[in-house]
C-alpha cells in the first residue's frame, strides 16, 4: 500500500455523474484551490456502499461550509452510477446524492491511489483529504466490509484547517473549538499543564 500523504494527489480525467447529468472529462485538477475529500467505494448496488454515500450526502452542507468538495469513485460505469442515483433510498439506491461520482471503469484512478483489490477488480474503501494545493494530507483505507466514519472525515478537515489558519497542531481526539498547541516543547507543556 502506497502512502500518498505529503505527495501530490494523482490527477485523473474521467466521466462522472452528478445531479442526473453526465460530466465528460471530470478532473481532479479542476478542483485545485479547493479542499477535496476523495473517497473510493467498491461497487454500485451493494450493501455498505449506499450507507456511506448517503452519510456523505447527509453531511454535504457541512463539507461545503468548510470549502470542501466531496468526490466519490468506483469502478462502475457512469450508466450504472446514473441508474443507482435514480433508485430510491428505500430500494438500496442513492437518490438525492449531490456530489459527483466518478466512473473508474478502466481502474486507472484506483490503481493510482493504490486502493485497487486487483484479484477482485474493485476498490477498497479509500479516503483521501487533499489540500488546496493538491497535496494529500490524510489517507485511510478500510477493507471491504468496514464502513467508514464521515464524522471523522469532517474532523480531519477541521484539524487541517485549524493548523493552516493558526499554526497549531491538534492533539488526539481534538474537536473544532477545543484547545490545540504550538508545535514545540513549550506548547506541549502548556497543553498538559492546563
Amino acid at each position: 500500500m502506497s502512502v500518498l500523504v505529503g505527495r501530490p494527489a494523482p490527477d485523473f480525467k474521467e466521466v462522472a455523474v452528478q445531479n442526473g447529468k453526465v460530466i465528460e472529462g471530470f478532473s481532479l485538477s479542476a478542483l485545485k484551490g479547493k479542499y477535496v475529500v476523495l473517497f473510493f467505494y467498491p461497487l454500485d448496488f451493494t450493501f455498505v456502499c449506499p450507507t456511506e454515500l448517503h452519510a456523505f450526502s447527509e453531511k454535504f452542507d457541512e463539507f461545503r461550509k468548510r470549502g470542501v468538495e466531496v468526490v466519490a469513485v468506483s469502478v462502475d460505469s457512469h450508466f450504472s452510477h446514473m441508474a443507482w442515483m435514480n433508485t430510491p433510498k428505500a430500494k438500496g439506491g442513492i437518490e438525492g446524492v449531490q456530489y459527483p461520482i466518478v466512473s473508474d471503469l478502466n481502474k486507472t484512478v484506483s490503481r493510482a491511489y493504490d486502493v485497487l483489490a486487483e484479484e477482485r477488480g474493485i476498490a477498497y474503501r479509500g479516503l483521501f483529504l487533499i489540500d488546496r494545493n493538491g497535496i494529500v494530507r490524510h489517507q485511510v483505507v478500510n477493507d471491504l466490509p468496514l464502513g467508514r466514519s464521515v464524522d471523522e472525515a469532517l474532523r480531519m478537515v477541521d484539524v487541517l484547517q485549524h493548523f493552516e489558519e493558526n499554526g497549531e497542531v491538534c492533539p488526539a481526539n481534538w474537536q473544532k473549538g477545543a484547545k490545540a498547541m504550538k508545535p514545540d516543547q513549550k506548547g506541549l507543556e502548556q497543553y498538559f499543564g492546563k
